[in-house]
């Protein structure tokens, strides 16, 4: 079965981020046999002075195929590691949603979409939560951290919001590639342009620093946008500076 599972606010500005812990959360649960999980990624959600956040107010969302009859093993597990590894003075919250049980689920894609535009609070999202049939948990400190961590499933269920953890390594900042190179790449599920216009294996790719992907139609997509000089490549990877809107 396919589950999605989301953590917020398990850090201070001296521990390891929330991603981090996300990333050892997903290890753990291949290491017992459980199941594959995916790619993590970071939504963003409202930074607001009524909201408790460390430093961007970012969910961490997976995606993990689970042999049956393991969800509720995953779920102690899970709240277990938070209580475990969660820095003090953290807020952590868990959300873990099966997408085949999943009732309503643009009622969970809107709360997530709400949860980038306004301040929502723990009570609505303990509600809708036991409406769609979803967990939800706090483990630690206000417990505010449901918020994003139910916001965070809904918008890696969306599938058109946010960025891909980590960096993608494909070559050396600066140098220029054949695309088929970022089409083969094992991390790399879609490349796309920003223009909308067709990228062709044979198209050459200027490399930029610290190369990120988006999530796009629930896919880890890599962006590129035109080059500055054709004549050395068609096309550059997309600027970290330009994804601040994913």
């Amino acid at each position: 079965m396919n589950v999605f599972i989301c953590l917020d606010d398990t850090d201070n500005l001296k521990s390891a981020g929330t991603g981090k812990l996300a990333a050892q959360l997903a290890a753990q649960m291949e290491d017992r046999g459980w199941g594959k999980c995916s790619f993590i990624s970071r939504h963003q959600l409202l930074v607001h002075p009524a909201i408790p956040y460390t430093s961007h107010n970012s969910a961490m969302c997976f995606t993990a195929e689970l042999k049956e009859g393991v969800v509720d093993e995953v779920v102690g597990f899970a709240a277990s590691f938070l209580e475990r590894e969660s820095a003090p003075g953290s807020d952590p919250g868990l959300c873990l949603a099966v997408a085949e049980k999943l009732a309503k689920p643009q009622d969970l894609l809107a709360f997530g979409q709400a949860a980038k535009r306004r301040v929502l609070d723990k009570e609505a999202a303990f509600a809708l939560a036991r409406e769609l049939g979803v967990h939800l948990s706090e483990h630690g400190g206000s417990g505010q951290g449901v918020v994003g961590a139910l916001a965070g499933v809904g918008l890696r269920l969306g599938g058109n919001d946010g960025r891909i953890k980590g960096r993608l390594e494909i070559a050396a900042p600066g140098a220029v590639v054949s695309a088929e190179l970022l089409f083969s790449h094992p991390e790399v599920e879609e490349v796309r342009a920003l223009t909308g216009e067709p990228v062709q294996k044979g198209d050459l790719v200027r490399i930029g620093e610290k190369i990120k992907m988006v999530l796009r139609d629930g896919k880890a997509v890599l962006l590129l946008i035109p080059s500055a000089d054709p004549r050395e490549a068609r096309w550059h990877t997309i600027p970290r500076s330009a994804l601040n809107d994913y």
